[in-house]
Formats: structure tokens, C-alpha cells, sequence
């Protein structure tokens, strides 16, 4: 039996072992390393692990050349393929070898452990209860959230195709679990895939399946992702960069649940339902021509529009608060927390990276911070910049049109200026609470009756 703990990385560099073997060590994985694949295949006669991690290119044997041999010995063992030469025909040798994922280099070392956690628990999620698993963990007490939260509420006995939209990091994905742990179909396969990890050239492969023999290295059917989610979800992240032919294929599929594995002549019918996920605008793929309209309107059934982390900052504080949390139990340090004057500060940044820069800043505070407390001093040198850059920015551009249109002769400035100020107040504050114009007034500092006549002043809609 393999020790699924256990994960073997066989790199010809030693750079690159040093790197895995401390990330998914810290992660608590067991690793051995090895620098050819020969002691690997040599080692594989007395014990298995539960994932094997392999250059593709190495002196001697190659990454390839050890996964055929790992297939015919262990064909249970997940082998994950590593290659600088993330091209087409690399990615596509590799899943014809059997390559249970493929990792282009440089490579995010979190990805990298997130897929090997992936592989060593696929065949336990397969056989796993309902109620084991992990539960969706979304924080958030903004009013733009409180509509995210509305929404999952209302669809917790609806089998609708949702449509989820936001910026990246806006957490898309957990929403769409939160959706799927409570919806009728929670006690079914939740399979999620993102359009922009797979090339175009497998896709199709990768949500239908394939026959045997329907292409070279076809060496048995694969059951493809809309099969492993027949009954239960299947989330389809970043679906405005699916091409246009697996558009078509997909629309037939939500029309009448009926699809043809690659290389098959027999239909194949599904009940599965489908969360959609994308930071791009459809409206304009579709302008464009680049998404079909029609796949479009059977994908916008239900829209969630997620907030970006700058719309929701009261929400800050606590989002810090469990980041530093977690980063401490999976990085095995202890935990750190914010000061009044770190947590004022991250409440005033922009954050263009969303709730994932955020994570991120505390996943690296937790390790680099000197002591519990974290202070201004500690963060990161692109952090602590960016509120002067971001303040200094708007106010030099309106010097700057003042200044020119002195320049020009123009005059009774501040008649231009104000209105134009004050309607752009008023457009972030009403977004921010979602049209509510009490708690839009509050954060301007005005009462609810002078916002209303100032709209009305300013001739806004």
C-alpha cells in the first residue's frame, strides 16, 4: 500500500528539490528527494509513496520515461510531471504518458502544494463522505457581502446555473462551494476546473472524456469532468476563456444534458449543475465575438457579483485576523496579530490583489514578522508605500488640471470642481452600500436629506 503522506520529488536540481522538499515538508508532508530517476524506479521495488513529483527532462532516464515505468509497476501512484518547457506538445505527451497533472515551471510553491495535496487525496475524496468534507469558510459583515450571503441563502434549494462575477482574488471559488454545501446536491461530487489551466487542445478531453484510441497515447477511456459531476456540481472557473468550439460542445451539453466523449459514438446523459466563474465581462466577449450570446444567456440564469476587498473594508480586521490564523497552523508558527495602527493602515490600501494579496501579506507576516505584534515597520517595502502613491496620485493629477487651466486663462475653478467632486463621492459611497442612501449619507457625513437634494442638484440618476 502506497504511505500516502509520503512524496517522492525527482529533480536534477538541486534548487528546485531544496524548495519542494521545504514547502511541502512545512506543509506537513513527508518527502523524500532524488536527483535521477533510476533511484526512484529502483526505490519503487521495496515502497510507494502516495505522489510522485518528476522533472521532465533529467540526465539518464527522463520524467516520461519514469512515469511509463511508474504506470506498469504502480499504476495507482499519481505522478506529477515538472517541466521548464511549458509548451504544447510537453503538456500534451505528458497526460498521453498518464501524467496525473502537469506543473510548468517557475512554478507558485503554493499551487505546487495544492496540486500534490490534490493527488495524494484523489482517491479519498472519491470514497469520502459527505459530511468529511471541508466546509466553506467565507468572512464578511459589508453590506456587499450581505448580499453574496442573501444570494447563497436564497439558491440553498434551487439547482440553478450560477453565474459568478468579480475581479481576481474575490474569492469566486469558495463561493461557489458555499453554493454547492447548500444546495440539494450536497451530498454529491463537487468537481471544479479552471478554463485557463488546461490548453484548448485538451480541454475537451478534460470535460467530456475520451475512447480508447481516439488519439495517440488514448491507451484506455478517460471519464471526463462532466461524468465525475453526473448528479452533483461542476464549477467552470474562468469560463470567458473557454474557446469558441468547446463553447459549442458546452451549450449542447446545459440544452439537453447529452454529450460525446472524444473518439465515442455513443451519447452520453448527465444531470449536473453548473457554477460559472469569470473576472472578465461576458457582455464584451460577446461584443466581441469571442463567447457565444447564446451560451452566455444559458450561463446568466442567476448572477453573484463578488466585491472587490476595497469595497468591503470593514471587513479587513477580520479577514487579517483569520489569515494570520491559518498561516500559523500551516506554516507551524505562532500566532501574530495586527496593531491599531497596522489594521487603520490596511484598511486605508487599495489592495488591487483582493482578499488573495491579503491572505498572501499574512501568510508573509507570519513568517517574517519579529515578534506577535506586527507594526507598521514589519510589512512588506511595496505595502508600506503604497498609501502615500495612492493619496499623492489623485491629488497631483487635480493640481495638475488646475494648474493648466489657470494657465489657460479659465477661472471660478472651484464652480467646475466642486460638482464633479461631489458627484464622485457620492457615486463610491452609493456603490459601497449598495444604493442604500442612509448608510451612503453616513459615510459622507452628510443626513439622508441632504444627499437626496444634492442628487437632485447635481442632476445624477
Amino acid at each position: 500500500m502506497p504511505e500516502k503522506n509520503l512524496v517522492w520529488v525527482v529533480d536534477d536540481d538541486e534548487s528546485i528539490r531544496w524548495v519542494l522538499e521545504k514547502g511541502l515538508s512545512e506543509n506537513g508532508l513527508k518527502v523524500e528527494t532524488f536527483e535521477s530517476a533510476h533511484q526512484v524506479i529502483k526505490k519503487l521495488e521495496e515502497e510507494s509513496p502516495g505522489a510522485i513529483l518528476s522533472d521532465i527532462k533529467m540526465p539518464g532516464t527522463s520524467g516520461l520515461a519514469l512515469l511509463d515505468q511508474v504506470k506498469e509497476i504502480r499504476p495507482d501512484i499519481p505522478v506529477i510531471i515538472m517541466t521548464a518547457h511549458s509548451d504544447l506538445e510537453s503538456a500534451v505527451e505528458s497526460y498521453e504518458h498518464g501524467a496525473w497533472e502537469y506543473l510548468p515551471k517557475p512554478f507558485d510553491i503554493n499551487e505546487a502544494i495544492k496540486i500534490v495535496r490534490r493527488a495524494i487525496t484523489s482517491e479519498e475524496e472519491d470514497q469520502e463522505e459527505p459530511e468529511s468534507r471541508p466546509k466553506a469558510e467565507i468572512i464578511g459583515e459589508a453590506p456587499a457581502m450581505q448580499e453574496v450571503f442573501r444570494a447563497i441563502g436564497k439558491l440553498s434549494n434551487s439547482n440553478s446555473t450560477v453565474l459568478l462575477v468579480g475581479h481576481s482574488g474575490t474569492g469566486k471559488e469558495l463561493v461557489a462551494q458555499a453554493l454547492f454545501q447548500h444546495s440539494p446536491r450536497k451530498d454529491k461530487a463537487f468537481i471544479a476546473l479552471n478554463m485557463a489551466d488546461i490548453p484548448k487542445e485538451l480541454l475537451e478531453a478534460e470535460l467530456f472524456g475520451h475512447e480508447k484510441g481516439a488519439f495517440t497515447g488514448a491507451d484506455e477511456r478517460r471519464i471526463g469532468r462532466f461524468e465525475q459531476a453526473n448528479e452533483g456540481t461542476l464549477f467552470l472557473d474562468e469560463i470567458g476563456d473557454m474557446p469558441l468550439e468547446t463553447q459549442t460542445r458546452l451549450l449542447r451539453v446545459l440544452s439537453n444534458g447529452e454529450f460525446y466523449r472524444v473518439g465515442g459514438r455513443k451519447p452520453i446523459t448527465v444531470d449536473v449543475r453548473i457554477i460559472a466563474a469569470t473576472h472578465q465581462s461576458l457582455e464584451e466577449q460577446v461584443e466581441k465575438g469571442v463567447f457565444r450570446e447564446d451560451l452566455f444567456h444559458r450561463l446568466n440564469v442567476i448572477k453573484i457579483s463578488l466585491p472587490n476587498l476595497s469595497e468591503r473594508r470593514e471587513d479587513i480586521p477580520a479577514l487579517s485576523k483569520h489569515f494570520l490564523k491559518i498561516s500559523a497552523q500551516e506554516l507551524n508558527e505562532e500566532v501574530k496579530f495586527l496593531s491599531e495602527e497596522v489594521e487603520d493602515y490596511f484598511s486605508r490600501l487599495s489592495w488591487p490583489g483582493n482578499v488573495r494579496q491579503l491572505e498572501n501579506v499574512c501568510r508573509w507576516l507570519t513568517v517574517m514578522a519579529p515578534s506577535r505584534q506586527i507594526k507598521l515597520e514589519d510589512l512588506p517595502v511595496d505595502l508600506k508605500s503604497e498609501s502615500t502613491e495612492s493619496k499623492t496620485e489623485w491629488t497631483g493629477k487635480l493640481k495638475s488640471w488646475a494648474e493648466d487651466s489657470l494657465a489657460k486663462g479659465e477661472t471660478e475653478l472651484l464652480d467646475l470642481a466642486l460638482p464633479e467632486f461631489e458627484k464622485t463621492m457620492i457615486e463610491a459611497a452609493l456603490g459601497k452600500t449598495m444604493g442604500k442612501k442612509n448608510e451612503a449619507a453616513k459615510l459622507l457625513g452628510w443626513g439622508r436629506n441632504t444627499l437626496t437634494r444634492k442628487i437632485k442638484d447635481l442632476g445624477m440618476n
